[in-house]
């Protein structure tokens, strides 16, 4: 992971690996897409970012009073500016 990306510290960073796409949030972290670990130097460099950014996921985790789950979350309808 060359971009710091600190678990749970904001709405806006956005990391990527290979394919997927880990999103930031305040709650939540999202990962979305697809990666192949090949076996080869790539897969590798792949696969310790994967390491490092759970490893720190965990870590945030490990350290919070965490409830049995989350409620979801809120949903607001806003009017459609094209209207």
């Amino acid at each position: 992971m060359s971009k710091k990306f600190v678990p749970y510290a904001n709405e806006a960073d956005v990391l990527a690996i290979g394919g997927l796409s880990i999103e930031n949030r305040l709650d939540r972290i999202t990962i979305d897409g697809d990666i192949d670990l090949t076996m080869d130097k790539r897969g590798l460099e792949h696969a310790r970012a994967l390491h490092q950014l759970l490893g720190a996921v965990v870590a945030k985790l490990e350290e919070q009073d965490l409830p049995a789950t989350l409620p979801a979350p809120a949903v607001k309808k806003v009017a459609n500016p094209f209207d």
